[in-house]
């Protein structure tokens, strides 16, 4: 377990400060909860590996845009744009399903540092049998540089499923899709992560990094040149990130300090 030491009035690590000022969070339970999520993500050697991290707190969109990675308000810094329909709460996120999408501004080929080192995550409130929607992902026209997570309580190939720089779908059976995913890529091993347990693991090289944005509650898809409109989803996301590859330790502590986050935000499933 990792302990946070900021506690008994000392100050909150620079990099949750710097997040927690950005956003404007003056609720106490708030900072708290971020400053522990980062003090955690760094005792487990975690936080170097995420190039985005979007913790929906403060129950806005002016406060869920910024990526507690980096806290700037710029396309480079990879703050989200939102578009469409969306509903902001002290629960998360959550699209419409017919026009809500968000922008995260970051492309795989230039922010990824190899096609064989990725992930993708993505904590579900929803519980729901959608098999067209699509969490986050993007598409530049080349199928070997697929790369995106879609959760459907539902049967495989239809269930939860995953492309991970590469044209060929991994998926399982799922009886519930809320809960937090992972779906991850080092070397030719991929898996997709339900919480603590692995829902599919599958061997298959690494192609392409994609050249196009990834985009939440959708994917971003060359022929449309923007969102597809058949891939938009309504789950409500309480946490999302996009970064290097994680093993399987660093996955099952990336969602110990993920559930600990929502847990002091009372919104965990």
């Amino acid at each position: 377990m990792i302990i946070n030491p900021y506690v008994f009035g000392a100050a909150f690590d620079p990099d949750a400060q710097a997040f927690i000022t950005a956003a404007g969070l003056t609720n106490p339970t708030q900072q708290n909860a971020i400053n522990t999520l980062v003090v955690s993500l760094k005792g487990y050697s975690i936080w170097t590996k995420m190039k985005a991290i979007y913790p929906f707190v403060g129950g806005t969109a002016s406060t869920h845009k910024w990526n507690l990675k980096n806290p700037l308000d710029t396309n480079a810094a990879f703050r989200l744009v939102f578009f469409g329909g969306w509903t902001h709460s002290s629960n998360g996120v959550q699209g419409n399903g017919t026009n809500g999408y968000a922008d995260t501004f970051l492309v795989p080929n230039t922010t990824l540092a190899a096609a064989d080192s990725v992930h993708l995550s993505v904590y579900s409130r929803t519980d729901q049998a959608a098999p067209t929607d699509l969490e986050m992902g993007t598409y530049d026209g080349n199928s070997n540089s697929l790369l995106g997570l879609g959760l459907d309580r539902g049967a495989s190939p239809t269930g939860t499923y995953a492309w991970i720089n590469n044209a060929n779908t991994i998926s399982f059976s799922d009886t519930n899709s809320a809960a937090f995913y992972i779906a991850t890529r080092i070397g030719s091993a991929q898996k997709i992560f339900r919480n603590l347990v692995t829902g599919v693991s599958f061997t298959n090289a690494s192609a392409l990094r994609a050249t196009t944005k990834i985009f939440i509650a959708n994917a971003y898809s060359q022929p449309y040149s923007g969102p597809d409109p058949g891939l938009y989803s309504n789950k409500q996301y309480a946490f999302m990130s996009i970064g290097d590859g994680l093993t399987d330790t660093e996955a099952a502590n990336f969602y110990l300090a993920v559930q600990a986050f929502n847990t002091s935000l009372s919104r965990q499933v």
